[in-house]
């Protein structure tokens, strides 16, 4: 099954085959966004799955929040939840289909769930979906690529050549508050759109 596609991740949830959901928000996440004092500013999760970064957002006064999954399963699970976000906030697509614009994009565990050979274009959507000024702030997993199945590997030498191209590296190093069993595995990263490349886009 192409790992891929709207089926391979449907299934995984249907059939409980989630290891990488950790059942809240992961600490290091959590420590940037309660520095976030403008609740109004736009904010996209991308496979996102059961967003416990959602819910936390939510649940903070954080309203304009879109979540996106090309798995329904999870955005359900995540309405049942939350049952008062708006279902225009719930996105049930491919990421690289989307339209819209967003001040924030938050990272986790989507990038590292693609094919590594759609990287680049990942850092491109990624480019045209932000604002003048928006970050792409989160988590990457820091081990070594591998492409049998997710999560994908790689490491900080690969992604600052995949994104340092179109935003400015404002901090990419060690997590150290990591979850306990992804100790010494992630790099916590703040990466801002680089306004001189907006006309290049």
């Amino acid at each position: 099954m192409n790992k891929n596609s709207k089926d391979f991740w449907e299934h995984k949830y249907l059939s409980n085959d989630t290891g990488w959901d950790i059942g809240y928000v992961s600490t290091p996440i959590k420590t940037y966004l309660d520095q976030l004092e403008n609740k109004d500013i736009k904010i996209l999760i991308p496979g996102a799955g059961n967003s416990y970064e959602a819910e936390y957002l939510w649940n903070n006064g954080f309203k304009n929040i879109y979540v996106l999954d090309i798995a329904s399963q999870p955005l359900q699970n995540l309405k049942e939840r939350i049952p008062d976000i708006p279902d225009k906030q719930l996105l049930n697509q491919d990421f690289f289909d989307l339209d819209d614009t967003f001040d924030l994009i938050i990272e986790q565990t989507f990038f590292c769930a693609l094919d590594p050979k759609l990287r680049p274009k990942y850092a491109t959507h990624i480019f045209e979906r932000l604002n003048t000024n928006g970050k792409l702030v989160g988590l990457l997993f820091d081990f070594e690529l591998t492409f049998e199945q997710p999560p994908f590997g790689g490491s900080k030498d690969e992604y600052l050549d995949i994104f340092s191209e179109k935003f400015n590296i404002k901090t990419i190093e060690r997590s150290f508050n990591s979850i306990k069993p992804r100790q010494g595995k992630e790099l916590f990263f703040i990466f801002e759109k680089n306004i001189s490349n907006e006309t290049s886009a």
